[in-house]
């Protein structure tokens, strides 16, 4: 416990007071929001994406959370408003002309300013390093500054011309009262969107339940067409069953009728049918041949006569 050799202990030895508050630095806070991956930490390169919420993501990054849910991730929770790719928006942004990169630090011994951003804005021409404020028309991905979405009021996009709303304006890490506002417009998009989903679905159930005038009313091409000896056929052979069954009609009513007077028949030998139709018939006189004339049950041979 010491106090054994001369030794004196101080009170903020002794005494332990509550630990000193941890300040963010500012300026690594928005190097790290604007030219890192929210979800995968790496520097931001095309084609660069953000959600509803103004977040900035690698898409590649966005495809592979979304492919492998399974597995907790620790920066999941930055995403996990993302049920798919259509939640997110690639971004159309503008270089930064003076922006440099990595070429002139070849040996490592350049400084490399941290405030100098890699896209600007295309209508103004400040720099998106997180001191000006940034935003993003939801329906085109163009990405300007709110700078010159105020001096510019306009209803379409300045540099595609796209038609937007108000509600399509998102700003890009905006404050903790920019996040909730944009959640809330979020939420309420979906579950507008869910509404009008169902709202389709009975609508669409009606149309298929309900017989189409087709079906009802068949057009030329449903009546079926055939030959003219096949259709004086059908007609003889209505004609022929009708007769028995007014003759039965006749007869369960106790009533004798007389012989009904109507043209004589006539022989289909003195037809001027084709002799084809006139084999048809048993009056024919291809079916009076003889047994010997026709062929054998066994051997099945035909005779040509």
């Amino acid at each position: 416990m010491g106090c054994d050799g001369g030794t004196i202990p101080k009170r903020h030895e002794l005494v332990k007071g509550p630990k000193k508050v941890e300040k963010v630095d500012k300026d690594a806070e928005l190097v790290a929001q604007w030219n890192y991956c929210t979800l995968s930490q790496e520097i931001l390169r095309r084609p660069i994406v953000a959600c509803e919420l103004g977040r900035l993501y690698n898409k590649d990054a966005v495809i592979e959370f979304l492919l492998d849910k399974s597995s907790e991730k620790p920066l999941g929770k930055a995403a996990s408003h993302i049920k798919s790719i259509k939640n997110v928006t690639e971004l159309r942004l503008s270089d930064n002309p003076a922006w440099e990169g990595d070429k002139g630090n070849t040996k490592g011994d350049k400084h490399d300013d941290l405030q100098r951003a890699r896209f600007i804005c295309p209508v103004v021409g400040l720099e998106m390093n997180g001191r000006h404020r940034f935003c993003f028309l939801r329906c085109c991905g163009c990405v300007f500054s709110e700078r010159a979405l105020k001096e510019i009021k306009a209803e379409v996009c300045h540099t595609c011309g796209a038609a937007f709303q108000d509600d399509d304006v998102i700003v890009l890490n905006g404050t903790k009262e920019d996040v909730e506002t944009l959640k809330g417009r979020m939420e309420e998009r979906r579950l507008r969107a869910k509404l009008e989903k169902k709202a389709k679905k009975p609508k669409a159930a009606e149309s298929a339940s309900k017989p189409g005038v087709s079906e009802e009313f068949p057009g030329p091409s449903k009546i079926k067409t055939g030959k003219p000896e096949e259709a004086s056929l059908d007609s003889r052979e209505k004609k022929a069953s009708s007769a028995p069954r007014s003759a039965a009609n006749g007869s369960s009513s106790g009533k004798v009728g007389k012989p009904l007077g109507g043209p004589p028949k006539r022989s289909i030998a003195d037809s001027e049918e084709s002799e084809a139709y006139k084999s048809l018939f048993t009056t024919h006189s291809s079916a009076k041949r003889s047994k010997e004339e026709s062929a054998h049950w066994v051997t099945h041979t035909s005779y040509c006569f």
